[in-house]
């Protein structure tokens, strides 16, 4: 047997009761929490010895029930190269499955499990082979009828609100006994129809015939499940007879319309992980607490039990990665898609412009381990600015542009004003383009101000600045405003190429105005305003996020590299070094035709440069789309404020009476602690509903400690 998977049995055994801790320490990094039921026994380790000989196998396995994100590139870096890292496993030897986990047809659809492939194959994983849960289904099922028969499974017709507080007599149960109290006089069972069950006991033949007709669409959707007779006595709530299937009228869209059950999730992925052959099957510590099913399901079944290993998931900085908050943000149209730049999905970071080598590069910097915390967002842009640095042609750009007129263009015109510029200065072999200065140009507005001071660099009236690469300055004599609101709108200037110019702070950029490429550009910034989006993250969107400038200009010598039909939403599209400004990449959304020069040229922005261009100050250089972000920045700020100083005039016991998202949702409330018991309707919450929101009336009391303070 090779070493690692002498390290991976080893973790599988010397721990004597199940569902407990061992001491017992392993040279194994990869490994952890250990459990009786997870030792394998003689015969089963030989027959997968058998199979895998020195190969260890570990699985990415996804649900395609939406696009995958930054999160899930942390896991394919983890199982198709980091784990096999630190296990000192040969290259020869790695194998790594690609699973779509399908068990759900309701949220899942045929776009999203093609973005999964897409995604995977982009950032250059190989898996050994691609697989689907649902083509277990049979199996799946075979394995259900085997439980029933052992006696380990039956169909169940409690209702969710039941099984809720099933659940919950459970854990109040569970919780007397670990603190040395009678659960029987701490948490009585009222009736045996709600703990253990109404139906925990019925006969192997009435449970088969059930699951039968469930099996053959006999019976009404949510009205029958099969369940697992696990442990109602466990401290763990996930061993409280988990439900293995469901009835859901809805087909699938990779298996079709042959199944109206369906196996859940915590059902298949470990006789999946068994079927497949996996060592290790790795995932993050959420899922923790699920080692006992996933153990408990293959000990009963008698079938190979991989080595488990959970990792701390990723938390980025102002961003969310949950997937019921990202389906919010598309559904509620916060941004334009999935693939929206703001994004943290695979697809989103690739039209932002981040690469698979960023991405990959990133991860594994991270690496992985079992503490908790919040990467700074400034770590993937920096590992985006290291790379794009070296790979990215330079070329000059405006985002707002100012028209300049160059008054003394005549007494100049015997000057050579085609100038060839490196396309890296650090890169030869990058070539080279050129650049023409012509008599009308535009510079940013960024690089103009009316007042001057001496902390500034850029143009202002009758002060010269240096023009790149032409090396005279330019000197500004006059500036036209537009009269109605004082937009400036051109500027006459004059070039000074004279042995006794002024030696200028700074060299600004500039595009020609009759050859520059018209263009849109869009800048993208934190989607969130707070580094760690609160549950009230809705109201922490940054609503500048993305700025579009759609009057850009561009060097017309990238004509040839952002042509529309070089363009494909799977791979990483042109990207280019806008100087002084940041990276960015061209858009789906071109429509541009470098032949015709006809349609449409949009760019995004991936990231800043290290050095931050000259800060605006006077509002009349502001573009028409800043000045709209700045208004609606500072209404949304004074509506905040106003709405927090309103909520902080509330008391925790009224909070869900008077706080404008709570009114209208509850119709009774607990006379002491003002906490709701009944939804609008009448009906009585759930104790785990009451809970939940203790949680925040908590949280409120909190902010209003500190709002006092």
């Amino acid at each position: 047997m090779g070493e690692q998977q002498q390290q991976q049995q080893q973790s599988n055994t010397d721990y004597e009761d199940a569902g407990s801790s061992s001491t017992t320490t392993t040279k194994n990094p990869l490994s952890a929490r250990e459990l009786e039921w997870a030792n394998n026994p003689p015969e089963l380790i030989q027959q997968h010895q058998q199979t895998n000989g020195s190969i260890i196998r570990t699985r990415f396995p996804p649900e395609p029930n939406g696009y995958l994100h930054v999160g899930h590139a942390k896991s394919m870096n983890m199982n198709f190269r980091l784990a096999f890292e630190k296990l000192n496993v040969p290259m020869e030897d790695r194998r790594t499955i690609f699973r779509y986990d399908d068990t759900n047809p309701d949220a899942e659809t045929k776009e999203y499990i093609d973005s999964l492939y897409q995604d995977l194959t982009w950032l250059g994983w190989k898996p050994e082979k691609t697989t689907y849960s649902s083509d277990n289904f049979q199996t799946l099922y075979e394995l259900a009828l085997k439980l029933i028969h052992k006696g380990l499974a039956y169909c169940c017709d409690m209702t969710k609100a039941e099984m809720e507080i099933q659940r919950e007599l459970a854990m109040k149960r569970a919780l007397a006994r670990n603190v040395g109290k009678d659960p029987d006089l701490e948490a009585p069972i009222p009736s045996p129809d709600i703990l253990p069950g109404r139906n925990r006991d019925t006969s192997v033949e009435r449970n088969l015939e059930i699951f039968q007709k469930m099996k053959l669409g006999m019976m009404d959707e949510g009205s029958w499940t099969l369940r697992l007779k696990m442990d109602f006595e466990s401290s763990n709530p996930n061993m409280y007879d988990l439900v293995a299937y469901r009835i859901k009228f809805t087909p699938h869209p990779h298996a079709g319309n042959g199944w109206c059950i369906y196996p859940a999730y915590d059902f298949t992925h470990g006789i999946c992980d068994s079927l497949e052959d996996i060592d290790y099957s790795i995932c993050t510590l959420e899922f923790e607490s699920r080692r006992e099913p996933y153990y408990w399901i293959l000990w009963a079944l008698d079938m190979f039990r991989p080595a488990v290993y959970e990792m701390s998931r990723l938390n980025l900085q102002y961003t969310v990665l949950s997937k019921r908050r990202l389906l919010k943000l598309v559904h509620n149209h916060y941004v334009r898609g999935w693939d929206d730049p703001r994004m943290p999905t695979i697809s989103g970071y690739r039209r932002r412009g981040f690469t698979p080598d960023i991405i990959n590069s990133f991860c594994m910097d991270l690496g992985a381990t079992r503490a908790a915390n919040v990467i700074e967002m400034e770590k993937l842009f920096n590992k985006a600015r290291t790379i794009l640095s070296d790979k990215t042609q330079r070329a000059m750009a405006v985002l707002s542009p100012i028209l300049v007129t160059i008054t003394n263009w005549d007494e100049n015109k015997d000057q050579t004003m085609i100038f060839e510029v490196q396309n890296s200065p650090t890169d030869p072999s990058l070539g080279s383009h050129t650049v023409e200065l012509t008599s009308t140009l535009y510079i940013d507005a960024t690089d103009f101000r009316m007042e001057d001071d001496p902390d500034y660099y850029g143009l202002a009236p009758n002060k010269a600045v240096g023009l790149k690469y032409h090396g005279g300055n330019l000197i500004c004599d006059q500036v036209i405003s537009d009269g109605a609101n004082g937009q400036v709108t051109e500027l006459k200037c004059r070039l000074d190429n004279t042995p006794e110019k002024v030696k200028p702070k700074t060299h600004i950029s500039w595009v020609s105005a009759t050859l520059a490429i018209p263009c849109e550009i869009r800048v993208y910034n934190h989607l969130f305003t707070v580094p760690e989006p609160s549950d009230l993250w809705e109201e922490e969107l940054n609503t500048e996020s993305e700025i579009v400038y759609e009057n850009g200009f561009v060097d017309p010598s990238v004509k040839d590299l952002v042509d529309a039909s070089f363009v494909d939403k799977w791979k990483s599209n042109q990207a280019l070094q806008f100087e002084r400004m940041g990276y960015f990449v061209v858009d789906l959304d071109t429509t541009f035709n470098s032949k015709t020069g006809q349609g449409r040229l949009v760019f995004n922005r991936t990231v800043t440069l290290k050095e931050e261009v000259f800060k605006k100050k006077a509002t009349n250089v502001l573009s028409k789309q800043e000045e709209e972000a700045n208004t609606a920045r500072k209404l949304k700020q004074k509506a905040d404020m106003e709405a927090k100083e309103a909520r902080m005039k509330i008391s925790p016991k009224e909070l869900f009476q008077l706080a404008d998202e709570y009114k209208g949702l509850y119709s009774k409330f607990d006379p002491e602690t003002g906490l709701p018991t009944h939804e609008a309707d009448g009906t009585e919450l759930t104790k785990s509903a009451i809970k939940k929101l203790k949680k925040l009336q908590d949280k409120h009391e909190k902010e209003l400690s500190k709002w006092k303070k």
